[in-house]
């Protein structure tokens, strides 16, 4: 299995409490893993935060980078989100509908705004 530079690993939410890790072989070795870097290797981007330019940006960034790794697989976005920047989520709206594979939302709780 792939492992993914840092510079492209899913953004997690910034909260004040414990996300498990847990760590599993793979033929490279022994890598510590977290919910959000397996759900982002199943092409599923989790958007639980309110949305601002940065997370924005972060969620434009997995889109591009998941079209890359494979455009013929569809991806899917999971969103429990009160919503935000009106800017921020038009961006994300654009490359969702830029991107090469067909993208999928699924809303968990809330998608506001």
């Amino acid at each position: 299995m792939n492992t993914l530079p840092s510079s492209v690993a899913p953004a997690g939410p910034r909260m004040d409490y414990y996300i498990p890790q847990w760590e599993e072989r793979t033929s490279y070795g022994v890598r510590r893993v977290d919910p959000y870097t397996k759900l982002f290797e199943d092409r599923i981007i989790f958007l639980g935060t309110p949305i601002s330019d940065d997370i924005a940006n972060a969620v434009m960034a997995q889109l591009l980078c998941l079209q890359s790794m494979d455009p013929e697989r569809p991806i899917s976005i999971y969103i429990n989100s009160p919503g935000g920047s009106f800017t921020a989520l038009t961006a994300i709206y654009d490359t969702m509908r830029y991107i090469k594979p067909d993208v999928q939302t699924i809303c968990l709780g809330q998608a506001a705004s």
